[in-house]
């Protein structure tokens, strides 16, 4: 073929950093007053729930430095899920002012009574050094005891420790088996990385056909990589029929959200005409996107196919990529 080749992406995606959301209840607004009392009496679900009512506004006007309120006293009772939202609070400066080291301090205590997402989020504590001494080896102690109640999102993240080697020593298989059974939950990273193991043969047998299995499974979920990957297995036959239509239609899918391989990628559909007609001006519109979004070698890499673009245009054609390309940034600032 002519013209510069796709390339797939290596990446595996950074430890989860995102905290789980709050507990929801099934509390409804003709239950408040008996909550109410209940909460008023003592009662730590009841102060729980009523915390919960005040957090996202459950028949009562929002107010989050009164769901503070109740989620502290039925913490200090000993409830976990009181102590995991009050740890989200202190986190996330929720009607409290944030305190990190609060925030471990609760966290640990719903942990210790079994609670997954409080343990989850120790982990991730340890992981960042949020609150506590960084420390990958007691991550991977809390998102492993997180993983064994099923936690998808500390699946990945113990998978994604044993394929780095990261407070624990590497293991490929280890990490085939975390990753499988946060993939199985529908958990999108998981997906990827399980897709990625099984296209460069680690720690499993290579097979292409599960590998496009589990990148489509994690595209169709939005997952940028998965998506690029997915378009790069259409291009080049690689456990599907080769289809370059197919191709760009899934980078251009990971080229809108900012994937930076898939702008490249498509920017060079354009360019050799493969799955698109030829465009240069397409083409070098997606080159340059991608071009100023990397960085390192790639950056090397994508300018370079981008300069190789624009010598195709005229003076006025590149003007109106340049307008287009201010458009995308506009648009897509961050991106």
């Amino acid at each position: 073929m002519n013209g510069p080749f796709p390339r797939f992406s290596k990446t595996i995606p950074l430890a989860i950093v995102f905290f789980t959301m709050l507990i929801c209840s099934a509390f409804s607004s003709g239950d408040f007053r008996t909550i109410y009392q209940k909460a008023m009496g003592g009662d730590p679900e009841a102060q729980f729930n009523l915390g919960i009512a005040y957090d996202q506004g459950q028949g009562i006007l929002q107010g989050k430095e009164e769901a503070v309120k109740w989620y502290r006293r039925a913490a200090e009772q000993g409830h976990a899920g009181a102590q995991f939202n009050l740890g989200i609070a202190y986190d996330q400066g929720r009607g409290v002012l944030q305190d990190h080291g609060e925030a471990v301090k609760w966290y640990r205590r719903a942990a210790e009574q079994g609670h997954a997402g409080a343990q989850f989020n120790l982990g991730i504590a340890y992981d960042q050094g949020k609150g506590v001494q960084q420390d990958n080896r007691e991550a991977v102690k809390w998102f492993r005891k997180a993983a064994e109640q099923d936690h998808a999102g500390a699946q990945y993240n113990l998978g994604r420790s044993c394929y780095s080697g990261w407070g624990v020593p590497q293991d490929y298989p280890e990490a085939v088996k975390w990753w499988r059974k946060g993939a199985e939950q529908g958990h999108a990273d998981a997906q990827y990385s399980l897709g990625f193991l099984y296209y460069k043969g680690h720690g499993i047998p290579q097979d292409h056909a599960e590998a496009v299995k589990w990148y489509r499974r994690a595209a169709e979920q939005g997952h940028r990589l998965a998506q690029t990957n997915l378009g790069n297995c259409y291009y080049r036959g690689k456990g599907v029929p080769q289809d370059y239509a197919e191709a760009v239609k899934w980078w251009r899918k990971g080229a809108e959200q900012g994937g930076g391989g898939a702008q490249n990628n498509l920017g060079i559909a354009y360019y050799n005409g493969q799955g698109v007609p030829q465009d240069y001006l397409l083409a070098y519109y997606w080159l340059s996107i991608s071009a100023s979004g990397s960085t390192g070698e790639d950056y090397n890499t994508r300018a370079k196919t981008r300069d190789t673009a624009a010598n195709q245009l005229a003076p006025e054609q590149q003007m109106k990529a340049r307008q287009m390309i201010r458009e995308w940034e506009e648009k897509h600032p961050g991106m």
